[in-house]
């Protein structure tokens, strides 16, 4: 898959793109305590060490056999497997919660109901399916153009763009209890003082709901 370039280079090359995701991955562990965990997409392996310290039995898979190998030396060859989503290597009913933070919007539309599919397999009854998109955002703002092929892509690989009705929409489909919401995810421990500043500003106008952009959906889904 074209896409598996851009995430193994920022998986393996440009590994502080991730520092800022604490905050987001912190308010998704909350309620995985004393849960059996997949954990889909591992970005830099922020969760997956986030995980140990939050007492969570995690797993892991992603297509990055680099980063797989990573996890690997810290959770296991059971535990982190190379893979996709829509064709996950575990078995039925093994899972409490299944996690893909900042991962569907990679995805095109039949590989993401091919997704929602095999994530409903691999959890048990009542299993919870939970993560993260970009909302609305513009995929247009964030086009570059390779200087050797001349080709134009999205800088992050992102191919889908969602508002909460789109997303609780596409969940519906396979999952029950779904709930879609807007969410701003601070993590404040990266920041230097005029980041705090500034992001103290957008949480300002979000919180008045003023500000939407660089926002995230947060999503829930029961099987």
């Amino acid at each position: 898959m074209e896409q598996d370039k851009i995430w193994d280079y920022f998986q393996n090359e440009e590994i502080e793109s991730f520092e800022g995701s604490y905050g987001r991955l912190a308010y998704i562990l909350k309620n995985c305590k004393n849960k059996k965990v997949l954990n889909i997409g591992v970005g830099g392996g922020v969760l997956e060490k986030m995980a140990i310290s939050h007492n969570v039995d995690i797993y892991c898979l992603d297509p990055s056999e680099k980063s797989i190998n990573k996890l690997q030396k810290l959770l296991g060859e059971k535990k982190a497997k190379v893979g996709y989503s829509q064709n996950i290597p575990f078995k039925n009913g093994f899972f409490d919660i299944v996690i893909m933070s900042e991962v569907l919007e990679h995805l095109d539309n039949n590989v993401i109901f091919d997704t929602l599919t095999d994530v409903n397999r691999v959890l048990a009854n009542n299993g919870k399916f939970i993560g993260t998109v970009p909302y609305n955002e513009n995929l247009n703002e964030q086009i570059v153009i390779c200087p050797k092929c001349g080709e134009k892509f999205h800088k992050w690989g992102h191919i889908q763009s969602f508002d909460t009705e789109r997303l609780k929409i596409i969940l519906s489909t396979v999952f029950t209890n779904t709930k879609v919401k807007p969410k701003m995810f601070i993590s404040w421990n990266v920041l230097n003082w005029k980041g705090k500043i500034s992001t103290f500003i957008f949480y300002f106008f979000y919180m008045l709901r003023i500000k939407k952009s660089g926002l995230n959906l947060y999503f829930e889904g029961t099987k």
